[in-house]
């Protein structure tokens, strides 16, 4: 059978049915190639051999060559528990050390030669003048020398059933010196002459040797870098055709005019000046736009940035060329506030806009469906309710959708199919122009993660607010200073301002958030009693009504006081509250800490937010709490936040397997990750086929990648 990288790992010599069972189980290793991407996590440097008189009283792992002159089973002292240590005495020309075995003595009494030449290999400890060595890892000096010499011992991924099953890290060394054996270390060239040129990068053969067994750290380093900046270069690479394939491929519709309903909104009714960062992305929207090629942009921003307006200039544009518009929202409190502030927008322009949501009646959603069909409708707001079947566009051109990592790909793409056939006599055949696209989020994503999980998207992104807006004061207190907090409050409702008091619900302990929550509602209500203070509370429990009419209360300024739990995380937009207070502070991320403190400051007073915390926090809390203490900065939030919890994390479960990387790590390679970006788009820009001579190796690895969705097939 000829060698491939594809081949089943069960025919690799040394490996049989039984090992190929739990490899593939455990550690998802099917072929051959799987093998190769096992990278070690770290290396244990074997390039030293220490003599006994030079051990020192520290924790490094060093090896010695001598030999045992005697083995005895010695009982333990009481106070190291029942049971007998096996003990070697090992000798060097310099002098004696124990080697000890706590368990399995029977079979390593076996195993054990006199007088044999041994390499031991373990951490030494220091006990009553003698050093010794438990449980090391030991090899007869002929075999040790027989090696594929690596001064550096890899250290690989490996499970508790592995080590249970006889699969030690030493078998797995044994079978990837084999695979190198069989393939004779050659690996097909994944990347051009030139870019290894540019990069001063070793070659792949070179690379994947050295990654395994390392001559030395600097090589190690190189094959470091060298498989890292591939791994993220394809990933680059098939986004970055993705998005040039988009345009290419699927057409847009064609928006050539800026007409009457944009210019006199932007002449004549323009609520207030646009900060330059909006202007700057209503051109590269406009650009798309009329680019005949269909949009599909992510619109960033954080929370009271203004992207609502640029949302809603967008649409005009839409409607200017003689289209519908739709913006979906994932809740129907955020959608109702959508609609609610565009209505307000659009006050003198003659538009028509609705609303539709899981609540609207049977008679309101019969005249929405009509007035759509028939193009009476300009554009609609709504939740879910938008994507039915019975929600049917004359002309839709446009789709923004909003907190787009609430919705999955397959409702996203139900909208694609809502734009105008391209004949209307047979729309099967010639198929739905899809509407143009514009991802909106608050939630900000670090540059690097952009790059990698959106990085087939164009993104925008709104990096300054609006004028006349103060940076929000953010301080942590312990609970010990609630009555300080209190009086503060009180201070505060004197102003005639609103306070939030956020509890937080986290699904597993919901009795218990709930008793939190309830407990803390009756503590507020006798220090604020009634009538002088008036308290709305709103929680997950509560019919929709019931928190409807609650949050109304609050947002007429009726009452002082909203106690909740995070529903009111996104969206609830109330200018005149100017305090965030957040219960358990410790207990939220910091995405959703950044969110809630986005609900005040919505206002020109100066607004606040206070963490409350108990006094045991983690380290992890700790940094969490600083970080939204020193800044507003949703895109600094983001990157510490991306730190602490990795990528998978931070996108959410849908998006937890998008970026599954074998070898680079988005935190630490962010350097490598832009270089790739760089390099791919570089690539592409001079062949968008890959059919120049010199990029063949490219182009083969590419179609290997895809044929096999080996390692980089993670378009988001």
């Amino acid at each position: 059978m000829s060698i491939n990288l594809q081949t089943p790992i069960d025919y690799l010599k040394g490996v049989g049915p039984n090992r190929a069972d739990l490899l593939k189980k455990e550690l998802g290793i099917h072929t051959y190639q799987d093998l190769i991407n096992l990278f070690p996590n770290r290396y244990l440097d074997r390039t030293q051999y220490y003599k006994i008189h030079q051990l020192q009283r520290n924790t490094a792992e060093v090896q010695v060559i001598g030999e045992i002159i005697s083995i005895k089973e010695v009982a333990q002292s009481r106070s190291a528990g029942r049971g007998k240590r096996l003990v070697a005495t090992f000798k060097d020309d310099t002098g004696i050390m124990e080697l000890v075995w706590f368990r399995g003595h029977k079979w390593i009494r076996e195993s054990l030669k006199l007088h044999k030449p041994y390499v031991v290999f373990g951490k030494v400890n220091w006990f009553q003048g003698v050093f010794s060595m438990p449980h090391p890892d030991m090899e007869l000096l002929e075999e040790h020398q027989k090696h594929i010499r690596s001064a550096m011992q890899p250290i690989y991924p490996s499970t508790e059933k592995l080590t249970n099953k006889g699969i030690s890290n030493r078998v797995i060394i044994k079978i990837m010196q084999q695979l190198f054996l069989e393939t004779q270390g050659r690996f097909q060239e994944t990347l051009s002459d030139k870019l290894i040129s540019e990069l001063k990068l070793l070659a792949k053969s070179e690379a994947v040797f050295n990654i395994h067994f390392p001559k030395n750290q600097a090589l190690l380093a190189r094959a470091q870098f060298r498989l890292k900046f591939e791994e993220l270069f394809y990933i680059q690479l098939q986004l970055i055709l993705k998005n040039l394939i988009h345009k290419s491929k699927i057409k847009g519709l064609p928006f050539t005019q800026v007409g009457t309903y944009f210019n006199t909104f932007y002449n004549e009714h323009l609520p207030f000046e646009l900060t330059q960062a909006q202007k700057r992305v209503l051109k590269e929207i406009r650009q798309d736009l009329g680019s005949n090629a269909q949009m599909n942009r992510l619109l960033q921003g954080d929370v009271g940035s203004g992207k609502t307006i640029v949302a809603f200039m967008s649409m005009l544009m839409a409607l200017d060329n003689g289209f519908q518009a739709c913006l979906m929202a994932p809740t129907e409190i955020l959608s109702v506030q959508h609609y609610n502030g565009l209505l307000e927008l659009s006050n003198n322009l003659n538009i028509s806009i609705k609303l539709l949501t899981g609540s609207s009646n049977t008679s309101e959603r019969k005249g929405i469906h009509k007035s759509l069909e028939n193009g009476e409708l300009d554009i609609l707001i709504g939740t879910h309710a938008l994507l039915e079947d019975k929600v049917k566009f004359k002309h839709l051109g446009l789709a923004i959708i909003d907190e787009q990592h609430r919705f999955g790909v397959e409702q996203r793409s139900k909208l694609w199919h809502k734009g105008p056939a391209t004949s209307s006599q047979n729309k099967t055949d010639l198929g739905v122009i899809p509407p143009h696209i514009l991802v909106m989020t608050a939630t900000p994503i670090p540059r690097t993660l952009a790059m990698s999980v959106y990085g087939d998207l164009d993104i925008s992104v709104i990096d300054e607010l609006p004028p006349g807006r103060q940076a929000i004061k953010t301080v942590h207190r312990y609970d010990k200073n609630r009555l300080k907090v209190f009086r503060f409050i009180r201070d505060e409702i004197e102003k005639g301002r609103q306070i939030y008091i956020v509890y937080p619900l986290i699904q597993e302990s919901e009795k218990m958030d709930y008793k939190d929550l309830m407990d803390g509602y009756e503590s507020i209500v006798r220090d604020f009693p009634p009538p002088k203070y008036q308290i709305s509370i709103v929680h997950g429990k509560m019919k929709p009504a019931d928190k409807d009419y609650e949050m109304q209360r609050f947002i007429k300024g009726e009452t002082n006081i909203m106690v909740a739990t995070t529903v009111i995380e996104v969206g609830v937009n109330v200018p005149n509250a100017s305090v965030m207070i957040i219960e358990s502070a410790e207990r939220f991320g910091l995405s959703q800490l950044h969110q809630l403190r986005g609900r005040v400051g919505r206002g020109a007073e100066q607004s606040y937010c206070i963490l409350m915390t108990s006094h045991k926090l983690s380290n992890d809390s700790k940094i969490r709490l600083d970080t939204m203490c020193s800044t507003n900065d949703g895109f600094e939030i983001a990157e510490v936040d991306l730190k602490l919890r990795g990528p998978g994390d931070l996108m959410g479960t849908q998006q937890s397997g998008v970026l599954n990387l074998k070898i680079a790590d988005l935190i630490k390679d962010k350097d490598i990750l832009q270089s790739a970006r760089y390099y791919a788009k570089n690539v592409l820009q001079n062949d968008p086929t890959l059919k120049h001579p010199e990029n063949k190796a490219i182009l083969n690895t590419y179609q290997q990648l895809g044929k096999y969705k080996n390692i980089w097939n993670y378009i988001s």
